[in-house]
């Protein structure tokens, strides 16, 4: 997972800090700092699902995931190991049927 942690960082540095890693710690609250806002939030979820292949539900849109790079790590550990679901997959129906 480090190098999920260097992704992850680089991603934050690179469209939200303009490419200066400053200070950032890995478990600085990305909104305490205001280093992301909702429109960011929506730029972050969209590099997630795209990066690696998860979907976010709206339930998983909680700060005990999103709110640092820590945090979007361990989301990710977890989404990630979650076996893929075959309900209502139309092989699995097809094959059922």
């Amino acid at each position: 997972m480090a190098r999920t942690q260097a992704e992850l960082r680089r991603f934050i540095v690179d469209n939200f800090l303009y490419g200066r890693a400053c200070r950032l710690r890995d478990d600085d609250s990305f909104l305490e700092t205001g280093m992301i806002d909702s429109t960011g939030l929506l730029e972050l979820v969209n590099f997630l699902e795209k990066q690696y292949g998860i979907k976010v539900e709206e339930a998983d849109l909680v700060p005990e995931n999103l709110d640092s790079i820590v945090r979007l790590t361990q989301f990710l550990r977890r989404k990630l190991e979650q076996p893929k679901e075959l309900a209502g997959s139309p092989k699995l129906e097809r094959q059922t049927a």
